[in-house]
């Protein structure tokens, strides 16, 4: 029997008891375990609930006992401090569980990889890891998928798997840039050439799947070689089936992605890459369809990856969008390009905007460079030009005014006098379907002496290129800004001006501005041409005729366009009309690639 003043310890759950702790007589704490109970498979100790001493145990080992049963009787007494030695120690090394997940999480980091890391500074290049860690906000990285391997069991150990394939090649995982969400995955080139694997394309749909749900944006580093054909784990027979493309594919529209390569890209990776919203690469880069193992398989010759695709060629023909120098600067422009799509920024500065009076010559004839322009009248050091070597007759990028961001498109009078051709017209409209699916508003600032024309032009395919620009035009629904700068004329103009130069959401002039059907010397030479031969001298007069009346101050007065401003405030009618404007995005379901 129980003594006076025991207390029970009583069974909390139904169960039989696999274990007693304590005999009568023994001094016992308060949260010390003296019996453990199992039911459904699992263990529950049952600890004493007060100091004391035992004086009864009531249970023995392979007893079935009812939830409230009693176990132990304990008379209390004075509080024993326990024995040093019997005090849990609370490090991590306590628990092999913990000790083990935090010693393979460790083995993922360049710390761990010291040979490797070297090869990367033999050739210039940041890890993987580094490229995460620069672009993200310090400590906000969780990795997804860290502890995948390459499917390789079949041919090596585990362990071995482990040491020289971490991750299986890819770092998946979301963070912040800047407070921003942003999800980022970074191939590992210093893991099989950077090759996808089999988990590895299952680790990024994963990651895919959880960054559109999240509708969050995606920055990726895709150097690599491609598809992986060592993976010897799955059941497949081609691995055309994996979703991975689809998926990357399927965020068109719906996220900003921005693609990164320094060094080496091939098939599968190049094919990511070339699927982002906007292309990032360093000029050592070398990016193709396929690799040169594919292309001498192929009969196709023998090359060396650096033959294959070297970014400056790629830059020219419209591939990337972006050359920088090194992986820092290329990082420090995704950074700039992925704070475009969130918002406004509270601290800006600009350039005094009287000299915006200027910068357009009074003398017609005069030629300019569009760039200073642009940089006189955007925030200090905002603007972050695309395709700057393709298409040359249009400027793209993405500028902030009053903090505010905005994609632009302006005419370079200083290649083809501003005209617009096929690669030109495909660079804008392409922009626009951007800005227009992630809710940035379009500046064009316009100096356009119309279409390209000309044998040259039509075999380019300029009909169904340049009429891009009003198909895309006349679906989006984020504002189109129109200020005409000098040359307005022809279909070119009302290409830049969104189909019209009412489609806008304002169409104002500098008061260089000048307007027409066509170029004013072609149209006298056309119009009066019987007038000329009889009396050449006539065309400077005829030509100044036709100036007064297409002059900006002339064309107003009909309201063509809704006013001739001051240049130096062409900021204030930019932000002025936008800050009365909800931010819109449109519903466009994917943005070309091209």
């Amino acid at each position: 029997m129980p003594e006076a003043n025991a207390v029970a310890v009583t069974a909390k759950v139904s169960g039989t008891v696999v274990e007693v702790s304590t005999v009568e007589g023994s001094a016992v704490t308060r949260g010390q375990p003296v019996v453990v109970l199992e039911s459904m498979k699992l263990h529950y100790p049952v600890p004493a609930e007060v100091d004391g001493t035992v004086t009864l145990v009531v249970v023995a080992v392979g007893d079935l006992v009812d939830d409230g049963a009693p176990l132990v009787f304990i008379q209390p007494g004075e509080p024993r401090q326990p024995a040093p030695e019997e005090v849990a120690p609370t490090v991590a090394g306590s628990r092999t569980d913990l000790a083990e997940a935090l010693e393979r999480n460790a083995a993922l980091l360049d710390a761990a990889r010291p040979e490797a890391v070297a090869r990367r500074r033999e050739q210039g290049r940041r890890t993987a890891r580094e490229n995460v860690d620069d672009l993200l906000d310090a400590g906000s990285f969780r990795e997804y998928g860290g502890l995948a391997v390459a499917a390789q069991r079949a041919r090596f150990p585990v362990e071995e798997l482990r040491r020289r394939s971490p991750a299986d090649g890819v770092v998946t995982g979301f963070g912040t840039v800047e407070g921003a969400a942003c999800a980022v995955l970074a191939y590992d080139e210093t893991v099989l050439a950077g090759t996808q694997g089999w988990l590895g394309h299952k680790k990024t749909d994963r990651f895919l799947a959880v960054a559109e749900q999240s509708r969050t944006p995606v920055v990726m580093f895709a150097e690599g070689g491609g598809g992986r054909p060592g993976d010897t784990d799955p059941v497949a027979a081609t691995g055309l089936d994996l979703p991975t493309f689809h998926t990357w594919a399927r965020l068109s529209g719906l996220v900003p992605r921005i693609a990164v390569v320094a060094g080496r890209c091939f098939a599968g990776n190049a094919v990511l890459f070339g699927c982002a919203d906007v292309t990032i690469a360093t000029r050592d880069a070398t990016i193709g369809m396929g690799g040169p193992a594919m292309i001498e398989g192929g009969g196709l010759g023998t090359f060396r990856p650096e033959e294959v695709g070297p970014a400056e060629v790629l830059a020219a023909s419209g591939v990337v969008d972006v050359l920088v120098d090194d992986e820092p600067d290329a990082v420090r422009v995704t950074k700039a390009i992925f704070g475009m799509f969130h918002g406004r920024q509270a601290r800006w500065a600009c350039p005094d905007q009287h000299a915006l009076r200027n910068a357009v010559p009074e003398r017609r004839l005069t030629g300019y460079n569009i760039r200073d322009v642009v940089a006189m009248l955007a925030d200090t050091g905002s603007f972050v030009e695309l395709r700057r070597e393709f298409g040359r007759c249009l400027l793209t990028g993405f500028v902030r005014l009053a903090g505010r961001p905005l994609g632009l498109i302006a005419n370079d009078p200083q290649h083809l006098g501003g005209a617009i051709d096929a690669d030109g017209a495909d660079k804008a409209a392409r922009f626009m379907q951007l800005c227009d699916a992630f809710g940035l508003p379009v500046l064009s600032l316009v100096d356009c002496p119309g279409f390209m024309v000309g044998p040259d032009s039509e075999r380019a395919g300029a009909v169904r290129h340049g009429s891009r620009l009003f198909v895309t035009a006349a679906s989006m629904s984020v504002p189109f800004l129109t200020v005409v700068l000098r040359k307005a004329y022809g279909l070119g103009a009302q290409a830049m001006s969104g189909g019209s130069l009412h489609a806008s959401r304002f169409t104002v002039s500098w008061p260089t501005g000048e307007f027409g059907a066509m170029g004013i010397e072609g149209a006298v030479s056309l119009a009066y041409r019987r007038e000329l031969a009889a009396n050449p001298e006539r065309f400077n007069e005829l030509v100044a005729q036709l100036y007064e009346r297409g002059k900006a101050l002339s064309v107003a007065q009909f309201v063509e366009i809704d006013a001739v401003i001051d240049p130096a405030s062409t900021r204030d009618w930019v932000t002025g009309t936008l800050d009365g404007l909800p931010v819109t995005r449109g519903p466009r379901r994917f943005v070309d690639t091209w």
